[in-house]
């Protein structure tokens, strides 16, 4: 995401210039940041170049009682969104991405099991006045149309999709500085809870150190046990400095990292912080001096502290879950941003933090923008309870045109609003060490 407002010159773009669904398809990972997975994608498309603008994600509904609903919100959300940033849509591409079930189920299949949500999208769409350009179905290493009726160039049996790393797009991407950081299931892997045993032990964690400090919150000790929880927070982010490590490269190193934060956190340590961070203004300092702390340490915590809330503490992750959406924007990772930030508003819709930074990162907001509402030092900010909220509110609100949030599913996981990358028929890109063209929407 790019932090400033300058268009880049000629001499620092590369044009790009994307032919055919195969090509489409393998362009959209490039500008998630991930290789999306059970999703579908929507990418508004502007001007006669068609240059890719905004994009939403959302996990395919599983019941297609869903889907029209769905498909409805989708589309007005993406017009919506569009059109708030001052630049109507010309045209939509959807996406649709699922693999066979496992149990024969063939990649045409899911294409013909998904075309009654494919349709619905289009039409939606259309009634908004806004075309759908082109629609894919990509499932088990092959690709489908489901605008295209000539067996010629979209056979019945699909056509294969490009070998990662060998297109066009790849080339570019590679020159521009730009890496897909492994699919969608990698990214949620990192903030999940790693299983039931992991989970028993953690339970018996939560159940023992709440016992201790409901108790004392109750008794007028909040104060107390807010100072204490951030101190706890900070000697575990100072511990984790003291293992530093190298920026995993794949999936297997993600996980390795992770296991060796998980082993450097007592379960009565992580209960301890998770239980503190459940009182609002505890979890609003705490994002106060997460950068201060070291973003790259601290989203580690923040991480590791998700991955223990599971079974009938799951929605104890919300807390760290933001915070490690703050963490992972302020590094720059803006698709771990919205994953984690996605998950939070999944198991607490009602999180109003997740709901801002998500905006902001819709919005296409300037991050220092959003930093300076939490960088006072907590004695000042402490007797203003959650004046870090509030300027972060007042910040996105003034930032332009608000799109409100649909209702139902949708409107805890949309995950994109614009960014320039590649168009259906153009995309520009800068060189390593610039940043992207942020000339259009985000």
């Amino acid at each position: 995401m790019s932090n400033h407002h300058d268009t880049p010159g000629p001499a620092d773009e590369q044009a790009v210039t994307l032919r055919g669904p195969a090509e489409l398809a393998d362009a959209l990972p490039y500008i998630l940041g991930f290789r999306p997975t059970d999703s579908v994608v929507l990418v508004t498309l502007h001007g006669e170049r068609a240059r890719f603008g905004g994009r939403l994600r959302l996990g395919i509904p599983g019941s297609p009682r869903e889907w029209p609903a769905v498909a409805d919100q989708l589309a007005a959300y993406a017009v919506e969104a569009a059109q708030g940033r001052g630049s109507r849509p010309d045209g939509i591409l959807v996406f649709l991405y699922q693999d066979p079930d496992g149990a024969g189920e063939t990649g045409r299949e899911v294409m013909e099991r998904l075309r009654p949500f494919a349709q619905r999208l289009r039409t939606a769409c259309g009634a908004l006045d806004v075309p759908v350009v082109e629609a894919l179905c990509v499932s088990g290493g092959r690709l489908w149309s489901y605008c295209c009726p000539d067996p010629r160039c979209c056979p019945p049996e699909g056509t294969e999709t490009v070998l990662p790393g060998t297109s066009v797009m790849a080339a570019a991407a590679a020159y521009a500085g730009l890496r897909v950081r492994g699919s969608l299931r990698d990214l949620e892997r990192r903030i999940l809870p790693p299983g039931p045993e992991g989970t028993a032990a953690q339970a018996r964690a939560f159940d023992t150190v709440g016992a201790a400090i409901v108790p004392e919150i109750l008794g007028g000790g909040r104060a107390e046990v807010s100072t204490r929880t951030l101190g706890l927070a900070r000697d575990l982010v100072r511990r984790l400095d003291g293992a530093e490590q190298a920026p995993p490269a794949t999936p297997g190193a993600e996980a390795a990292a992770d296991a060796l934060d998980d082993g450097l956190i007592s379960d009565e340590e992580a209960a301890a912080v998770v239980l503190g961070l459940q009182d609002r203004e505890t979890r609003d300092l705490a994002a106060g001096w997460t950068e201060e702390a070291g973003s790259p340490s601290a989203l580690r915590l923040w991480r590791a502290l998700a991955r223990r809330c599971g079974g009938i503490y799951v929605e104890y992750a919300a807390a760290p879950l933001v915070l490690a959406g703050w963490a992972a924007w302020a590094t720059g990772d803006e698709p771990s941003a919205r994953v984690a930030l996605g998950r939070a508003l999944s198991v607490d819709p009602g999180c109003h933090l997740a709901h801002l930074l998500q905006e902001a990162c819709n919005q296409g907001l300037d991050l220092s923008a959003v930093r300076a509402c939490f960088g006072a030092e907590p004695a000042a900010r402490e007797p203003e309870g959650r004046r870090g909220v509030r300027a972060a509110r007042r910040v996105v609100r003034r930032a332009g045109p608000r799109v409100p949030r649909q209702p139902g599913s949708v409107k805890a996981l949309p995950s994109g609003a614009a960014r320039p990358g590649g168009g259906a028929a153009r995309g520009r890109m800068r060189r390593r060490g610039g940043r992207r063209d942020s000339g259009s929407e985000r």
